[in-house]
């Protein structure tokens, strides 16, 4: 994991507790039945004790197929990018370790805030931020949980990891509901869905969208360099991934300007000339490998991004990278 510095952003808020229940809009029917409009009106995307159960389902869950190596055992509480790395992590370490992981250390989260967004229709979504006892100990772990239906489970699209000081302060009401972004929002300066396709854009052409940085310039510069060796060649696709739970999402920031989480795809594939061999020695990689690498392997991931979107008018317009999640989630040898 890696992280860039930035400008200096707005302190994150104090612990302040969030309203218990949420406003719930009411009719009654003809036939006397209670019908709540949530694809109209605008609500909470949960109340603070049922966001607080969505993270403990999930920290269960995650546990037990970490413990296990088994993805079925989280498929149901994770989705979008997470669960795609997720899977595919659990999918190479069954192969590596059947019957599951006996040095695994349970995951635990403590010191959680939750910043709810009011909106309208489904899906609804809310963030998470804990302290983890995994990494580093001034590290956050920011989630992102969604759901398409009131009948619908909780899943986590997102998992973000960023320096404390870095979390930045987001815009409530009195009542301490978060107020989202629209996808596509013009007065940042991207629109949230316009990010995925600009990223894989700046990566093959470059540009001034994002601040220079790890996951931006240096990440370039390690490509190019990495593009051609003695008798190996590489190149690299990049793809937004913009539907479902894969969609970008964002909180409005106190500056006006947005936290926006959003994935993409990237292939590598490294060609070898003639006589040439490649050689496979990453366990994961092996595990998660079709066909052989006679002369070729293309190597695909899933990274998920968690960027701060400045608003139009802001002296600096450049959007600049807080955390990128990247995981191999298929491998191909021809």
């Amino acid at each position: 994991m890696s992280r860039d510095r930035g400008p200096r952003r707005p302190r994150r808020l104090g612990r302040s507790a969030l309203t218990a229940a949420s406003v719930t809009v009411l009719s009654v029917t003809a036939s006397g039945c209670v019908v709540v409009h949530g694809e109209r009106e605008i609500l909470p995307g949960a109340t603070k004790t049922e966001a607080a159960r969505a993270l403990k389902d999930f920290t269960t869950a995650y546990n037990e197929a970490n413990g296990a190596n088994d993805p079925s055992l989280d498929a149901d509480r994770v989705t979008g990018a997470l669960g795609d790395i997720d899977g595919a992590k659990l999918k190479a370490g069954d192969k590596n370790q059947p019957g599951g992981n006996p040095n695994y250390v349970p995951l635990k989260l403590t010191d959680t805030d939750f910043t709810i967004p009011e909106k309208a229709g489904w899906p609804r979504w809310f963030v998470s931020d804990s302290k983890a006892n995994k990494g580093r100990g001034q590290d956050r772990w920011l989630l992102v949980f969604t759901r398409g239906s009131a009948d619908a489970v909780w899943k986590v699209s997102y998992l973000t990891i960023i320096p404390a000081e870095d979390v930045p302060e987001f815009k409530k009401d009195k009542d301490g509901w978060a107020e989202p972004v629209t996808a596509t929002a013009a007065d940042l300066a991207v629109s949230p869905n316009r990010l995925p396709q600009d990223y894989a854009t700046y990566l093959k052409d470059g540009g001034d969208i994002f601040a220079p940085g790890t996951h931006t310039t240096k990440w370039r510069s390690d490509r190019t360099e990495n593009a051609s060796r003695p008798g190996l060649a590489q190149q690299y696709i990049d793809e937004p991934l913009t539907s479902g739970d894969y969609a970008p999402v964002g909180l409005r920031t106190t500056d006006g300007g947005a936290l926006v989480f959003f994935t993409t795809r990237h292939y590598q594939k490294q060609t070898a000339a003639q006589g040439v061999p490649i050689n496979v020695t990453n366990a994961d990689v092996k595990a998660l490998m079709t066909g052989e690498p006679k002369q070729s392997l293309t190597l695909e991931s899933i990274s998920n991004q968690a960027v701060l979107d400045p608003p139009k008018g802001a002296a600096n317009q450049q959007v600049e990278f807080l955390s990128r999640i990247q995981g191999l989630t298929a491998a191909k040898g021809e």
